[in-house]
């Protein structure tokens, strides 16, 4: 059997990454199973989109390996195995382009130099796009769309893709609970169809509901597992804190509550 047919669908092996004196990510190492959904929690500066960054290669590690079905990261990116939707803030949404315009995208690692889509490609972005539900939107200015279908415009084109691997940076931020119901569910289809998801996020509560399992992130890797071990009060003290309880000491206040975690702006990290 082929090796790359059992592998891991994401394996980040001892990653680290320096902006000069400054450490954004230290000997991090976490695996992606196949069909399965991430979350990638922590605070603002954590590392969540640096490390991101450095597995679809925008970032050059100082240390460490990205593994992607197997392969290495560079061959899987170019055969398109690997899609990322960034921050809505890192788009600019002021640039002409309409909604099929960017879901076609999706299907340039799938064409020859010329990058002349054949029928079986416009197929497969007009399926993308009824399965978002933008059928209707497919001649839109992207900058006329609302939070929620801007995301969903690059969940299209990441199905359009047919990636294995899916890495999303706050994908709900500007999106309201309507919209974020529908992307939960996008998500949790893809998964079902084979698709592995990293999703990076500081809406704690979706997280029962769509992910398989927790990296708590503090520019290393404090705890991966399930959800509900993840989300105990403790770690999650630690995780946007920086106190780890085990060693200062039981936190609670007199009336048995462990003390309010802080919350943190949306905003890139």
């Amino acid at each position: 059997m082929n090796p790359a047919a059992t592998s891991p669908a994401l394996e980040v092996h001892d990653l680290s990454v320096r902006y000069g004196d400054v450490v954004a990510l230290d000997s991090v190492s976490l695996t992606l199973p196949r069909g399965s959904v991430t979350g990638l929690v922590g605070v603002n500066g954590s590392g969540k989109s640096t490390l991101m960054r450095a597995v679809v290669g925008a970032v050059r590690p100082t240390s460490g390996t990205v593994t992607i079905l197997g392969r290495h990261a560079d061959t899987a990116r170019r055969a398109g195995a690997l899609a990322h939707l960034p921050q809505s803030q890192d788009v600019d949404w002021t640039f002409p382009v309409v909604v099929r315009d960017v879901v076609e995208t999706g299907r340039y690692p799938h064409l020859g130099p010329m990058r002349r889509l054949r029928a079986h490609d416009r197929a497969a972005v007009a399926e993308a796009l009824e399965r978002v539900g933008l059928t209707d939107l497919a001649d839109r200015q992207v900058g006329r769309l609302s939070g929620g279908q801007r995301q969903r415009v690059f969940l299209a084109r990441a199905i359009a893709q047919e990636a294995d691997v899916l890495l999303l940076d706050e994908p709900f931020s500007g999106v309201d609970k309507t919209q974020e119901a529908g992307i939960l569910a996008l998500l949790r289809g893809l998964a079902a169809d084979g698709t592995s998801v990293l999703v990076s996020t500081h809406d704690l509560p979706t997280l029962p509901g769509l992910v398989d399992q927790v990296v708590l992130l503090q520019r290393r890797v404090l705890f991966a597992g399930p959800p509900d071990e993840a989300l105990a009060p403790e770690r999650l003290v630690e995780a946007f804190t920086g106190l780890d309880l085990g060693r200062i000491g039981d936190l609670r206040t007199p009336s048995g509550c462990i003390p309010t975690i802080p919350t943190t702006p949306r905003s890139a990290s």
